[in-house]
């Protein structure tokens, strides 16, 4: 059985940088600003031949429950009941502060092993602070610099004695079962939007806990959070995502990675959810973030956040659903969905109408019903002559899915308008029933058989 550990201490001892080594990736901001971590965040990671979730976690900051502070610390004490092993963080530079102690009393309450890892051991200055590190009453620290790699074999066996060695290194057979019904058919769904659209909301309301930092303050999430979800017996990979705001206005370094972030989290993901505030729709930011997602070639699906405000809604959603086919164009049969991230209102609604075009985005269209669809579309709408010699459409297939992208061979690929480009796009959409979904065509020259034979002599 597979176990997790969580990565627990003061602001700015280097906890995400320690995550991201775990984890083999960047996917922890990391910055010297303390406090940039706010959310837990949750990853596979590993040391050498020995795996485990690992859990990054905010540092302990003063302030009452209702306080962002105060949220941001039961996220940490949520990490603490759940994992398996504590890795209590210090930084061997700056010396063992009030806080250290303050934590260090927390951890000596609870019933879970603690490893104390002696952060930052790189030269000597860092010794003293080592040293100090023995009056906590953990035991031995395990010395590490997280930022070079060093020490990681020490904290591999710290973690091992920890948690044992049948549960550290578990039977083949047990642990390729656990892998194969974890993460095979596991759908990535990103959550995106303007900040304060209701994004952590959203989703702390689908898992049916208080998972992620929400309240009125705009712009709290950072990090792009990964939640793991069931729905109806399907299994679901969440991403919330930093708000996005226009480009002008994001000025601070720390906003900049937060963005680039999401835009990860977009590229990695199948199905993308536009979190729109209903009060404020469709706003320039808005279709910025629409246009983004599919040039990426994600399916996009609008959801209309906080419905439960809305009073005459027939009307409302009349226009917005008019708004929508207007200012988002690209993809013929966009779905829009209305929902409320606070009372749970349409959620499954949202869920299916997710599934549905993650379904048209995986499609696949048989070569010889898409050659028929070619030879109708140019019996009654052939392409244009340029240049007084008329463009030969040859044949078509469908070189991937994800989304359904196709190649058209054709004698003048180049003279081909994008008006004619534009016009196949849509017969086709409507043909195969290819609404909801960013669909590629590219057009190709074929391979003239006779280039390069030398003529015949007669």
């Amino acid at each position: 059985m597979a176990f997790s550990v969580a990565i627990i201490g003061r602001p700015n001892v280097g906890k995400s940088t320690l995550f991201n080594r775990l984890v083999g990736k960047r996917l922890a901001l990391v910055d010297d600003t303390p406090g940039v971590t706010r959310d837990r965040r949750f990853a596979e990671g590993s040391i050498g031949g020995l795996s485990f979730d690992v859990i990054d976690t905010a540092g302990l900051e003063e302030g009452d429950e209702e306080s962002l502070q105060g949220r941001m610390w039961e996220q940490t004490q949520a990490a603490i009941e759940e994992a398996d092993v504590c890795l209590f963080l210090i930084d061997a530079r700056a010396g063992i502060l009030p806080d250290d102690r303050t934590f260090a009393s927390i951890l000596r309450r609870t019933e879970k092993p603690v490893i104390l890892v002696a952060n930052k051991m790189e030269g000597k200055p860092s010794e003293s602070g080592y040293y100090d590190a023995f009056s906590l009453g953990f035991g031995d620290p395990v010395p590490v610099s997280a930022e070079h790699g060093q020490g990681m074999a020490d904290l591999h066996d710290a973690i091992v004695e920890a948690v044992g060695e049948s549960r550290a290194y578990p039977d083949e057979e047990e642990k390729e079962a656990d892998e194969a019904s974890i993460e095979s058919r596991t759908l990535k769904i990103a959550v995106v939007g303007r900040p304060n659209a209701g994004k952590s909301t959203l989703i702390n309301q689908m898992v049916g806990e208080d998972r992620l930092l929400t309240g009125p303050e705009a712009g709290i999430t950072r990090d792009s959070i990964s939640v793991d979800w069931e729905w109806q017996g399907r299994t679901l990979r969440l991403f919330d995502t930093a708000g996005m705001r226009r480009k002008a206005k994001v000025q601070e370094k720390l906003e900049k990675l937060s963005v680039s972030d999401g835009l990860r989290a977009i590229k990695f993901a199948e199905v993308v959810i536009i979190v729109l505030d209903v009060t404020k729709p469709f706003e320039k930011q808005d279709l910025q973030i629409a246009d983004l997602i599919i040039r990426e070639g994600r399916a996009p699906v609008i959801a209309l956040n906080k419905w439960d405000l809305i009073d005459d809604r027939q009307e409302v959603l009349k226009e917005l659903l008019l708004q929508a086919q207007e200012h988002i164009s690209q993809v013929k049969g966009l779905k829009v969905v209305p929902i409320s991230g606070a009372t749970g209102e349409n959620i499954d609604k949202l869920m299916e109408t997710v599934l549905a075009v993650h379904k048209v985005w995986n499609k696949r269209v048989p070569t010889a019903p898409l050659n028929r669809w070619l030879e109708d579309v140019q019996y009654h709408h052939p392409p244009p002559a340029v240049s007084g010699r008329r463009v030969k459409l040859k044949y078509a297939t469908q070189v991937k899915s994800r989304p359904p992208t196709f190649a058209i061979v054709c004698s003048r690929p180049e003279a081909l308008p994008d008006s004619y480009t534009r016009y196949l796009t849509n017969s086709i959409r409507r043909e195969f029933d290819l609404d909801a979904t960013p669909i590629r065509i590219h057009m190709r020259k074929g391979d003239n058989p006779y280039a390069g034979r030398k003529k015949r002599k007669t």
